[in-house]
């Protein structure tokens, strides 16, 4: 009998693939959306600030992929595990993943690639990154595929033994 709870199992590998190993598939399904939060965040701030060229925006968004990086939780992480978690009781997300800091760093890169192609007026240049990181990050806040964390996995866990 399927668990009418659990989501696909095409959705638990991609999940997987961001690092997130030590979950069963019940305890995996139930973060799902956890891990989406943040995406789902940035990817509309992104789309506000590419959108209108705001630099303080973007560079806001820089500052947060940044953080992302260098912090055990993603900025939005915090505010999901402590404002989001208490009012629905959804279980709280667990510390990001080397994939998933991977992934912060790569949006670090290109968001600075984008403010620095619009201050110089390479606008045509801009919208092109900002399409690819769009691409990308609705990819992942929409099916769970993160193309950074597969990167990741095959550049630096290609020759290790995996969980």
């Amino acid at each position: 009998m399927k668990d009418h709870n659990l989501i696909s199992k095409k959705r638990l590998n991609r999940l997987r693939q961001q690092g997130y190993k030590k979950q069963n598939d019940a305890e995996l399904s139930k973060l799902a959306f956890g891990n989406r939060f943040a995406f789902i965040i940035c990817t509309s701030l992104l789309l506000i600030g590419i959108g209108s060229q705001n630099i303080t925006l973007l560079s806001v968004m820089l500052g947060i992929a940044f953080l992302g990086v260098i912090l055990p939780y993603h900025p939005f992480d915090y505010i999901y595990n402590y404002i989001v978690v208490p009012n629905t009781k959804r279980p709280k997300l667990p510390r990001r993943s080397e994939q998933l800091k991977f992934a912060c760093t790569m949006a670090s890169l290109f968001i600075a690639s984008i403010i620095f192609l619009f201050i110089n007026n390479f606008n045509t240049a801009a919208y092109t990154v900002s399409a690819i990181l769009l691409v990308i990050a609705v990819l992942v806040g929409t099916t769970d595929f993160c193309l950074p964390s597969i990167m990741y996995n095959r550049l630096f866990l290609k020759n290790k033994p995996r969980p």
